[in-house]
Parts: C-alpha cells; structure tokens; sequence
C-alpha cells in the first residue's frame, strides 16, 4: 500500500452553519455539497467534510481523534493570511513561527479544532525534524 497524498478529513462540528461561515468565509473553501447535517468543501487538491453533531461536549481535556491537520499555503500569501486571521478575531494558538523549513500558524475553528496553515513540504521538514 501507498499513500499518494491528503485525500480528506471529517471534522464533527456542533453548529453546520458556523463552521461553514468559518471555512468557507474566512478559509475561503468552495462548497461542493450541503446536507442536512454534512457538509463537503473544496480547496486545491483538500477536501474536508463538516458532519453536524448537536450533542458534542466540548472540553479542555485531550482525547483521542484529531490534534490538528494542516493545509498547504504559498509564502507570498503567508504573512497577509495571518493578518486576515487576526482582523477576523480568529484564535492564534502558535505563531507564525518558522518551523520545519517553513512558516507555520496554528489556529482554531470555531469547534476549537486546531488548524494549521505550513509553507513547507514533507521533504524540506524531514531535513531539519529530530
């Protein structure tokens, strides 16, 4: 088996139409699909489902599922997206920093799912990671 790259992520939100306004308004993902509960979006070659889930609790303690997941970002566009997030009031939880080969900023959605946005690649961040 081989992996030839990100294929899609399902994130469980509690309200669809905030996270929609979060991805596709600030993100600025293109909607493929809406459901009654689910929602696809596009970005490049990234795909992500928003699948409703009225009933999540939402804690500070760490459980299992996912830590974070990070999109693809040119560096010319570096710098003006993080300040696109912050003139939204967007939650920076690191950052920006240089890391791995490349400038990173970490932020949450409005689940307080951690995002990334990475100007590196797999390749340059394996050349400095230990």
């Amino acid at each position: 088996m081989t992996i030839i790259g990100f294929n899609h992520i399902t994130l469980n939100v509690n309200d669809l139409v905030e996270s929609l306004h979060f991805y596709e308004d600030i993100l600025g993902m293109k909607r493929v699909h809406l459901g009654n509960t689910d929602a696809y979006l596009e970005s490049g070659s990234a795909w992500i489902c928003l699948l409703e889930k009225k009933s999540l609790k939402t804690t500070e303690a760490e459980v299992p599922g996912v830590d974070h997941f990070a999109f693809s970002i040119e560096e010319d566009d570096f710098y003006n997206t993080v300040e696109l997030l912050k003139e939204k009031g967007i939650p920076i939880v690191r950052g920006p920093i240089e890391r791995g080969g490349g400038l990173v900023v970490n932020f949450l959605d409005p689940d307080g799912i951690e995002l990334e946005l990475n100007t590196s690649d797999l390749k340059t961040r394996m050349k400095d990671w230990r």
